[in-house]
């Protein structure tokens, strides 16, 4: 803590310290009508270090995220008294200083190869900002007993369940073959509605037939390989309409909810089985 309060005989960082000395913080730009920011870091979980009574008196929460390897960073809200937290911020570190990246889906899909077995374009939710990002998968036939399996910015456990769903319901070998799967860019996808996303690339780098340029998916897929509704599926086709992609390839029941959309082909499937027509 490198400000404190002289009248409070504890020391820098206690729980009595971080309290008063907040207090005025907030009792200045509340009488001054200003905004202030106190800057803090964080532990090896990811959660604010020091006592947490810091959290439950500041009217708002950010966190600056951002891989250390990647120029691009992250500002979360996770709590906001006057406002959603459902709202992110994407900047991206240049020589001359922090810039804002105004359409980040552009940014995380420059530099993806056309006509790639294995990559498929798919949109996630940050918050309510739609962001476009490219899946990677690599299968190639194990030289082991146990396959390998490795998950970059997605759940692991995530995509063994989603090559179980293959391996059943698609009749794909998959448990003799290692799998690689990535979120290009470095940045992280937990969404469910990832999943169509995952299979399609799976399946593609499995069959070594590339999926369409143009097409983007999205959806979530049930252990009876059938595929389900996401939330905001309006955004999510507007984002990939905006960005020039001619075909989507969404969850049939939220065929109704999105509409006819001028500019671009809005496919609906029910199941793995249908999306795999499109490999």
């Amino acid at each position: 803590q490198t400000m404190y309060n002289e009248e409070v005989s504890s020391a820098p960082g206690s729980v009595s310290q971080v309290r008063e000395s907040t207090n005025v913080l907030m009792q200045l730009a509340k009488g001054l009508n200003i905004s202030t920011f106190i800057v803090g870091h964080v532990t090896k979980e990811g959660t604010v270090a020091g006592p947490r009574v810091l959290e439950h008196m500041v009217d708002t929460v950010l966190y600056f995220e951002g891989d250390r390897h990647a120029s691009y960073r992250i500002l979360r809200g996770v709590k906001n008294r006057f406002g959603s937290t459902n709202e992110i911020g994407v900047f991206e570190m240049r020589r001359e200083g922090l810039c804002e990246v105004e359409n980040p889906s552009e940014f995380m899909l420059s530099g993806k190869p056309e006509n790639a077995a294995g990559s498929v374009v798919a949109c996630a939710m940050e918050g309510t900002r739609p962001m476009l990002m490219e899946i990677q998968a690599l299968i190639c036939r194990s030289n082991f007993g146990m396959p390998r399996r490795t998950a970059a910015g997605l759940d692991y456990n995530r995509v063994n369940l989603l090559m179980a769903v293959l391996e059943k319901r698609m009749g794909l070998p998959l448990s003799n073959y290692d799998a690689y799967v990535n979120i290009a860019g470095g940045i992280r996808m937990n969404e469910p509605a990832a999943d169509l996303g995952i299979v399609m690339a799976i399946a593609s780098s499995y069959k070594n037939k590339p999926i369409a340029e143009d097409t983007i998916v999205f959806g979530e897929v049930g252990l009876s390989g059938e595929v389900r509704a996401v939330s905001m599926p309006e955004q999510r086709v507007a984002e990939a309409k905006k960005l020039g992609f001619k075909t989507c390839i969404v969850p049939s029941v939220t065929l109704k909810s999105i509409g006819k959309v001028d500019g671009i082909e809005v496919i609906g499937v029910s199941s793995v089985n249908q999306a795999m027509n499109y490999i």
